[in-house]
């Protein structure tokens, strides 16, 4: 590799070592041949995912670079391509940008050894997630479960509340432990896309997922009375800044990580309750506080808005753009248990792998949320702004994004925000 490599992982090591050489995936040889992968992913998630890569080049002698997009992923390498110096294989974070590249033919389609290992580990609608006109493109190597509230026990303990089932319940709560002196939640108002996952799990329960899925194809406006009231219901939250960790302009300055550390920066007196996000929050915990997952840190499901509890997953699809051998071994490998077990056990991944043993994880609340994502089956919804045009849903500072993030402003200003989205909407799905 000839990216950085290194970091541990959390507690309670599981035993993925052994797995990953009882099922290893049958690989060509590759020595003297070089590939680049692109891939969102920095820091410790950087880390772990060249540890994946090392395991793939002592497979198969081939050596691999990691480069970085940054968060515009479709416009780096959109860029990339058209100037005729394309990555082999890119890690898609965005369903919709997965499509649109298909349609312009830049993805090559999987080989009968891919296929194989995607028939033999995943289930039809993660396979399916990955296709595109019946041509199947994408190995949905990385999951998330994004419908999670993470707390810190002490502070839910010293105000006297537990994990709430309702959105209800949960603004309750949130109050008792203002009340307390504590701030209640933390939000990343910083990362446009932490406030679309706020919508999409409210949306979801409220309006149901015939709903959800019309409004993630633009076949409902951005205009229409089920956002309204999605927006208002946020609006509950945001509209008070004493449950907002720093209020408002506190959660507007506050970015991913950040928003995750200020709920575990001490297990007596933490700068927030809790925080809501998904499986991906465990490494941020594990590597940047002292917090212990399943002691200090804890995790329940994201309330229900009026109806079922909304299952919102995200993920990142592995799709080749060079039409290779070693392109394609190492889609084959990332559509393997062995290439998820070397991830698995550093904490702060989940794999949508269905024959991924729960052992590769290394403490029981990674386990839960794996099972449970294995257990829903193809009953979820894909996260909702990743489904749509980049320009809109994936796109810092634009769109979605920023449309969100002046309604996190001024969440009074319902009427605003439906209007900029679905100005924004309408543009990118004309384009």
């Amino acid at each position: 590799m000839t990216a950085a490599c290194g970091g541990g992982g959390s507690d309670d090591k599981g035993g993925s070592s052994s797995q990953a050489d009882e099922k290893s995936v049958k690989l060509p040889k590759l020595k003297g041949e070089k590939l680049q992968v692109a891939a969102v992913w920095t820091g410790d998630e950087g880390k772990n995912f060249a540890k994946v890569l090392d395991a793939f080049e002592k497979r198969t002698g081939a050596e691999v670079e990691l480069t970085p997009t940054g968060d515009n992923v479709a416009t780096y390498l959109g860029s990339k391509i058209e100037g005729g110096a394309p990555p082999d294989v890119a890690m898609l974070p965005q369903v919709g940008v997965l499509n649109e590249f298909a349609e312009k033919g830049w993805l090559k389609p999987v080989d009968d050894a891919t296929k194989a290992q995607l028939s033999k580990n995943f289930s039809q609608g993660w396979q399916d997630l990955g296709a595109n006109k019946g041509k199947q493109y994408g190995v949905y190597f990385k999951g998330a479960s994004k419908s999670l509230i993470w707390y810190n026990t002490a502070a839910y303990e010293n105000a006297g509340v537990g994990e709430a089932k309702t959105w209800k319940d949960f603004l309750k709560n949130a109050q008792t432990i203002a009340d307390s002196g504590v701030e209640p939640v933390s939000v990343g108002g910083g990362d446009g896309w932490v406030l679309t996952d706020w919508f999409e799990n409210i949306y979801l329960s409220q309006a149901g997922p015939e709903k959800y899925d019309q409004l993630a194809q633009h076949k409902i406006k951005w205009t229409d009375p089920s956002v309204k009231k999605a927006l208002t219901t946020l609006g509950e939250l945001f509209g008070k800044k004493e449950l907002l960790a720093g209020g408002n302009k506190g959660a507007l300055q506050t970015d991913f990580p950040t928003s995750v550390t200020k709920a575990f920066d001490s297990t007596d007196s933490p700068s927030a309750a809790s925080v809501f996000e998904g499986d991906f929050v465990g490494i941020n915990v594990a590597k940047e506080t002292k917090a212990k997952i399943g002691k200090d840190a804890k995790v329940y499901p994201f309330p229900s808005v009026g109806g079922e509890a909304p299952v919102v997953t995200g993920g990142d699809a592995a799709v080749a753009l060079k039409d290779s051998k070693a392109a394609h071994a190492l889609m084959t490998f990332l559509a393997s248990t062995e290439a998820a077990a070397v991830w698995a056990q550093e904490g702060g991944f989940v794999s949508p792998n269905k024959e991924l043993d729960g052992s590769a994880y290394p403490n029981d609340v990674q386990r839960e949320i794996a099972k449970a994502m294995i257990d829903a089956g193809d009953d979820f919804r894909f996260d909702m702004s990743d489904q749509t045009p980049a320009a809109f849903g994936g796109t810092k500072g634009k769109g979605e994004w920023k449309a969100l993030q002046d309604f996190l402003k001024n969440p009074k200003d319902v009427a605003g925000a439906q209007s900029a989205l679905e100005a924004a909407a309408a543009k990118a799905y004309k384009d």
